[in-house]
């Protein structure tokens, strides 16, 4: 799909209004979401328990409905930093098989597998595979790079206790939206550099690749008319980080990190957010870096899209895209299921 790189922004008439070249269904979301989160303080002025209650109840009209599952089950995970809640989607009753591995966004400090609890759903019943949503620790509780290293070794406790799961552990793919894309990209980082091959690609859907960037979609979109605004993207990061010398980290700013022998990338971006300049330049260095990168640019679309799957045919669109880039990329690799139960 052709990139689309946002122009700086213009005078607009005092009328103008920023849903107005939206998707009509994107732009029927976009006004739902603003109308239940109306409802409760912003998040950035209230306590991040309270703001994390915010954002499961608005979105739970979001995560209702979508496929039915031949298995829906809890575990825990192991990590250095303790344990992790895992929730394993199986859409048929295959014993073995490829997997991905989902990390949800919100910045690194909202959200969960509750809240991303259809979008996985989704992914499963397309693709066939059983999904797997890590509930890693959020900020400012966990500061970076903690989530980093728990699901660095969540990823190695699949290598290990996969098979009892029913998935081929040497079969797994990671992905995740926004801020879980970020993780997805670093923990794949983290593991090349150790010498470990775990993962055979990457989902990346409308990722922060280069937090606390100066970009023209972040002028934009980033006036607090859309799902994610400037100033609520600093406040996420400033939850994450340590301290200023962590936005130069290529763990965190993975832009900026060494990203060959990558594994094949899949990124879903939408043309209305803050983040797409900066997901156009991370295709870029994918491809430079040697990285095979299908790039699929959604118009009329905003970030957090794909939560719209149950009225915009542009999101099932890219829902359906994904699963065949997933199943592509399974094929090339020859992964099998065993018939066996």
């Amino acid at each position: 799909m052709t990139e689309r790189r946002a122009q700086p922004p213009r005078d607009e008439p005092a009328s103008f209004d920023p849903l107005a070249t939206l998707d009509p269904d994107i732009a029927t979301f976009v006004r739902q979401m603003t109308q239940d989160a109306a409802a409760h303080p912003r998040r950035d002025r209230v306590p991040v328990t309270q703001a994390r209650e915010i954002a499961e109840g608005v979105r739970k009209r979001w995560t209702a409905g979508g496929p039915a599952m031949a298995e829906i089950s809890d575990h825990v995970v192991p990590t250095r930093h303790g344990d992790l809640p895992m929730r394993l989607y199986r859409p048929n009753d295959r014993a073995t098989g490829p997997a991905l591995v989902y990390l949800p966004g919100g910045g690194w400090t909202l959200f969960s597998i509750d809240t991303h609890d259809r979008l996985m759903r989704e992914y499963a019943a397309r693709t066939g595979m059983v999904v797997l949503g890590l509930d890693y620790s959020r900020a400012p509780e966990a500061k970076f790079p903690q989530a980093i290293e728990e699901i660095r070794d969540a990823t190695l406790w699949l290598g290990t206790a996969g098979a009892a799961l029913g998935i081929n552990p040497d079969a797994l793919l990671i992905g995740g939206d926004s801020a879980g894309a970020n993780l997805a990209v670093a923990v794949s980082l983290h593991l090349r550099d150790e010498g470990q091959d775990a993962y055979r690609g990457m989902v990346l859907n409308y990722g922060v690749f280069d937090p606390n960037s100066l970009r023209a979609s972040g002028l934009r979109f980033g006036a607090g008319d859309l799902p994610l605004s400037s100033h609520l993207m600093q406040w996420f990061t400033w939850q994450y980080i340590r301290s200023d010398a962590d936005l130069t980290d290529p763990r965190l700013r993975v832009l900026s990190a060494d990203l060959s022998h990558l594994p094949p990338a899949m990124m879903v971006v939408a043309d209305h957010d803050i983040l797409l300049d900066e997901n156009l330049d991370m295709a870029r260095a994918l491809k430079a870096a040697g990285v095979s990168v299908e790039l699929k640019v959604y118009q009329g679309t905003v970030h957090s899209f794909l939560e719209a799957m149950s009225i915009a045919p542009v999101a099932v669109r890219a829902l359906d895209d994904t699963a065949r880039w997933i199943k592509d990329i399974a094929a090339l690799r020859a992964w099998e299921y065993s018939d066996e139960i």
